[in-house]
């Protein structure tokens, strides 16, 4: 009779083992790629502004929505899901599966909100994959004509002179131009009052008509008023100057150091998406960013498409929400919620 070895046996089954192990792990290995080079797989894809149809963000999700839409030969589709500075549809798409299939093209407000909002159900941060940054538009710091400055470090020096005497207005509590001004005030340690709007536009039709001094606002809605003389620029809040206005200095070179309060617009996905996949979207988006036709017509909106990577934008959007929150903090600003 013959005998068997069960340690020979027993080696064989383990190195059988390993061997559809490591198979199995190859073809995965290889799936995952194709699965998210084939995305969208003839599925339709949904981005949703939260914000009303006819804005800024509306705009340039539509003409992405064009351009992605033709590149992956599949419907795009943008809806406006609008509520609480965006933090309703965020809340929902928060809970959806991160498939790619349900993106959200929103403004800054979403890394301004976390520090706004005392009871968001949801980490900004982790419930949440960012995609890509589309664009970005600068603030300008405006004065009306009757303010006897003509650069920012007049401002600073006049507003020194004049403790607590300067107003400036903003579309409203916590938004972008309010924060705008609030970081201007740590950084220069000069005293203005903050006088909130229900709005961009009652804000600046009093300060066109001199009911208040002073404020910031994105450039697009304010360079024609700028070009006519009725108001006057004193700095754009890039880093870099303005492809739209070239002839205005930026805060940073105008002896505020460091100073960046860009208006921004970004592309999300539901939080844990896999890696590759986000990378893949990503590559699509900047694919449809560089195209001539998206230029343009961001140009239009004195928009400024985006250029950074999707571990960038993901880094950057966490580098934002740390800085407004420190701005909010130190500033006290509160909401009514």
């Amino acid at each position: 009779m013959m005998r068997t070895n069960p340690m020979k046996h027993d080696s064989g089954r383990r190195a059988l083992a390993a061997a559809a192990m490591g198979l199995a792990f190859g073809l995965g290995t290889l799936c995952m790629p194709a699965w998210s080079q084939d995305f969208p797989a003839g599925q339709s894809v949904k981005i949703v502004v939260p914000f009303p149809p006819g804005g800024t963000t509306d705009i340039l999700a539509r003409q992405l929505a064009v351009e992605l839409g033709q590149q992956w030969g599949v419907s795009v589709i943008v809806e406006n899901k609008a509520g609480a500075s965006g933090t309703i549809f965020s809340e929902q798409l928060a809970r959806m599966g991160p498939d790619g299939l349900n993106l959200m093209l929103t403004a800054t407000h979403h890394v301004i909100n976390p520090g706004l909002y005392r009871n968001l159900k949801y980490d900004t941060k982790t419930a949440f994959t960012p995609i890509s940054l589309v664009a970005s538009v600068p603030n300008v710091l405006l004065v009306n004509p009757a303010v006897p400055v003509k650069s920012v470090q007049e401002f600073i020096q006049f507003a020194r002179s004049n403790p607590g005497k300067l107003s400036f207005g903003s579309s409203g509590n916590g938004g972008a131009n309010h924060l705008s001004g609030e970081l201007f005030k740590s950084m220069t340690g000069v005293e203005m009052t903050h006088i909130p709007y229900r709005g961009a536009a009652p804000a600046l039709n009093d300060l066109l008509g001199g009911t208040i001094p002073v404020m910031f606002d994105s450039l697009p809605g304010v360079i024609q008023h700028i070009k006519s003389g009725r108001l006057r620029a004193l700095g754009v809040t890039t880093l870099s100057r303005s492809a739209a206005a070239p002839d205005i200095p930026t805060l940073d070179e105008s002896s505020v150091k460091g100073f960046e309060a860009t208006a921004w617009f970004g592309l999300y996905a539901p939080g844990g998406m896999k890696p590759e996949l986000a990378r893949k979207i990503s590559v699509d988006v900047l694919a449809a960013l560089s195209s001539t036709r998206i230029r343009s017509k961001f140009a239009e909106q004195g928009a400024e498409p985006g250029t950074l990577s999707q571990s960038q934008f993901a880094a950057f959007v966490n580098a934002e929400i740390d800085k407004w929150g420190k701005v909010i903090a130190t500033a006290n600003v509160k909401l009514d919620q």
